[in-house]
């Protein structure tokens, strides 16, 4: 007596109704030969997650129930499968609450239930997130009720309890669910991911069983979307709170879950994929992040300004594990200020990772900007407008050959210099795509020396060269410059931040931590005098639980100062 169920943690496509459908009728049919009787797919697989205003648009709204209306028809002749599909639903179950949008009181982060070619169940999600990434209540209204069906036939048929994402992070949906009369609960989800996210998913989950003492099933989406990846690692716990399969993680994946009724007890069997590191888990999410962002917008590839400095070498590095080396493109542009030593490492790094690699000049193009700004200028030193005046030109340079071959510029800020505004408008700022826009300047360092030491895509190990992690940072726009000339030590900095930032500390708690109050002051100051840069930044990806994104929002204009 046993159902087999499937997990179709596939990357799914915001907007792609019929790819998405397409995909889920392909991987049910796969499935189905191999016996499988419940296929689940993650929240809002038809449409992808974090499709944002278009869920405003009836257009949308009817595609996407085009969308599922395909795959039941398609999968009609396959008797006794049930799938479960993510998506928005039009209904009346939120009339009469309080809120102007009539279309927001009739919209649901729904699922259904198909077999044999019809809605056989639906669930409308209750618990709608309103924070950090999330916009839900902008766009649904929540559900009201609780959905147990059944899967399987015969000995085999098992009730399974209906869960969307965050309403498993609460105890009362799942316990209707059981006192609905569920045997097992099956949550789909899409969860951003974050460092360390995987390991809090599990211990939530782990709560919920040990609570409602029912198994579990938990679908994971996998995939980038704009600045959000989605990391997959589904998994199935059993009743008593142990794990008994987990998927891979940042990978496609048919997670298959045997459910054996065992007496009156169901025991679930899945295979295990061993769990990796933090920052392995890191690079993965940043290598997915940008392979999804340029292959879901039909770039042919990308371009960076490679300085002989840390941040471009390890943007270089997650683009040519992201995309190949022939899909990459890298350019020095020295000034009067580059060292020797920065065009030798960025050779050396182009090299090893077998990039083009072109050397561009920007000596003339200065001299010409001087020269024209000499009468404006006259009697005044020099000083960071003739140092962003050389940023500039690069952002020139390298967004005239974007237009010209194609391929989106990747920046190479991190996110301690995104912070305190240690970077140039129109200059290092110009581009398409912010890779370690989320990394703090301590990471960055970190990762660097990870990669060294792993080769995890076959592209080859020790791409960076020692010298360019441990030489002083510096970003060569004046003589004999380094960035702690204009910021304090890393390990200050990135630790401030972490508090003040990531963790909304006060500046007089943050003092009180044991920090100088000079130097938090300070940093606190930068990081409210440069929200108008970052409000102009490309789009990053979010890799930690508070990035400089969607779950950042500050008003460029404000007195508040604690």
């Amino acid at each position: 007596m046993s159902l087999k169920i499937c997990v179709a943690q596939l990357n799914y496509c915001v907007g792609d109704m019929p790819g998405n459908a397409q995909k889920i009728i392909d991987a049910a049919r796969t499935a189905y030969q191999d016996g499988t009787r419940l296929v689940l797919t993650p929240e809002l697989a038809i449409c992808g997650y974090a499709a944002e205003d278009l869920f405003l648009r009836a257009s949308f709204m009817q595609a996407c129930d085009d969308a599922v209306n395909l795959v039941a028809r398609e999968l009609a002749g396959l008797k006794g499968l049930s799938v479960v599909v993510g998506t928005p639903t039009q209904g009346d179950s939120g009339k009469g609450l309080r809120t102007k949008s009539v279309e927001v009181q009739q919209r649901h982060n729904a699922a259904v239930v198909l077999r044999e070619g019809h809605v056989v169940a639906s669930y409308a999600k209750r618990e709608l997130p309103n924070y950090q990434v999330f916009d839900e209540r902008r766009y649904f209204t929540p559900g009201q009720g609780t959905c147990v069906f059944q899967a399987g036939e015969g000995e085999d048929a098992i009730r399974i309890g209906l869960l969307i994402c965050e309403d498993a992070w609460f105890e009362e949906p799942a316990q209707l669910a059981k006192n609905a009369g569920a045997e097992l609960l099956v949550v789909i989800n899409a969860s951003p991911f974050h460092v360390g996210k995987g390991h809090e998913r599990e211990r939530m989950m782990q709560a919920r069983v040990l609570a409602t003492g029912l198994p579990m099933v938990y679908a994971h989406l996998v995939g980038g979307q704009d600045e959000i990846v989605f990391e997959g690692r589904s998994f199935a716990l059993q009743a008593d709170g142990r794990l008994a399969g987990r998927a891979p993680s940042f990978k496609e994946n048919l997670f298959l879950v045997q459910a054996l009724r065992k007496q009156a007890a169901i025991d679930l069997i899945a295979a295990t994929v061993p769990e990796q590191g933090n920052d392995a888990d890191l690079w993965d999410a940043l290598v997915l992040g940008v392979r999804d962002y340029l292959g879901k917008n039909g770039f042919p590839g990308a371009i960076l300004g490679l300085s002989g400095g840390i941040d471009s070498a390890l943007v270089l590095a997650i683009a040519v594990d992201a995309l190949g080396a022939d899909k990459v493109r890298t350019v020095m542009m020295p000034s009067p200020y580059t060292a020797d030593i920065s065009l030798t490492d960025a050779r050396e790094m182009a090299e090893r990772m077998k990039v083009r690699y072109d050397e561009l000049s920007i000596v003339p193009e200065f001299e010409a900007f001087k020269a024209s700004l000499a009468g404006a200028f006259k009697g005044l030193a020099e000083d960071t407008t003739e140092e962003n005046i050389q940023a500039r030109i690069r952002g020139v340079f390298l967004m005239a050959l974007s237009n010209k071959f194609g391929p989106i510029v990747l920046t190479t800020g991190n996110k301690s210099e995104m912070a305190t505004g240690y970077c140039t408008l129109y200059g290092d700022m110009a581009g398409g795509f912010a890779v370690i826009k989320d990394l703090l300047k301590t990471t960055v360092f970190r990762l660097a020396r990870w990669r060294n030491e792993n080769d995890p895509y076959g592209t080859g190990s020790c791409p960076i060269p020692e010298r360019i992690i441990t030489r002083p940072p510096s970003a060569e726009l004046r003589a004999d410059q380094t960035d702690q000339d204009s910021l304090p030590p890393y390990e200050v900095l990135d630790a401030i931040l972490q508090r003040y930032m990531e963790n909304d500390q006060s500046v007089e708690s943050i003092v009180a931590a044991g920090f100088e109050r000079a130097v938090v002051e300070r940093v606190a100051r930068l990081i409210r005098l440069n929200e108008y840069k970052r409000r102009q930044a490309p789009v990053g990806i979010r890799v930690t639980h508070r990035s400089f994104g969607k779950d950042w929002r500050y008003p460029i204009t404000s007195k508040f100062r604690a």
